[in-house]
């Protein structure tokens, strides 16, 4: 009695998943700042991204966003 051995096909492996390119994580810090980030975007952020990455490119954001603030009053006034 010969068994037949069902064969499984190996799982695929998938290559480690690159972290964000720089140009990613502007858009995502730009979108996130202004309130209209999409839901993959963030889960891609999550999975993909480094901390250190988002904290740098939010802060600059912040006083890029004060600054030029500062400048539109004052052309203003």
């Amino acid at each position: 009695m010969s068994e037949v051995l069902s064969q499984q096909p190996a799982p695929e492996v998938q290559p480690e998943e690159a972290s964000l390119t720089l140009w990613e994580v502007i858009c995502s810090v730009f979108a996130a700042g202004f309130g209209v980030q999409s839901r993959d975007n963030k889960v891609r952020d999550f999975s993909r991204g480094k901390p250190l990455q988002f904290i740098a490119a939010g802060l600059l954001f912040t006083v890029a966003f004060l600054v030029s603030l500062i400048v539109l009053v004052n052309m203003i006034v």
